[in-house]
């Protein structure tokens, strides 16, 4: 499955920003998906995962209340919602299938969309 995530953008502290992630080919049916983020020098950290039922849903505790990810199989999209930004939001943010293995991990992932830029300004 090939991914592009979109919806990146220049946002104010407390503004909301949601992002999307669209799959080719495949849709969501095999995969759990998740979103991670990465600031430039640090390393790719996990933000969100669901297991593309809306049943099972994880959040890194830094965006726990703020997020929200939710997935849509037949337009094969999955969402990103961002509440409450602050300014150490402010990272690329990565959509990905998940592999297996640790729903935390950049490892148990193995197909990643380009990235979509998400600036908070204070």
């Amino acid at each position: 499955v090939q991914l592009q995530a979109s919806g990146g953008g220049l946002v104010q502290a407390g503004g909301s920003l949601r992002l999307s992630c669209v799959a080719s080919r495949r849709t969501f049916n095999d995969y759990a998906m998740g979103w991670f983020r990465q600031v430039p020098g640090k390393e790719r950290e996990f933000v969100a995962f669901d297991n593309w039922r809306g049943d099972s849903t994880l959040y890194a505790d830094s965006v726990k209340g703020r997020f929200t990810i939710a997935s849509d199989n037949a337009k094969k999209k999955l969402y990103l919602q961002m509440n409450n930004l602050k300014p150490d939001d402010t990272a690329v943010y990565y959509c990905a299938s998940f592999g297996g293995g640790s729903y935390y991990s950049t490892s148990s992932y193995n197909n990643w969309g380009q990235g979509t830029l998400v600036t908070v300004s204070s």
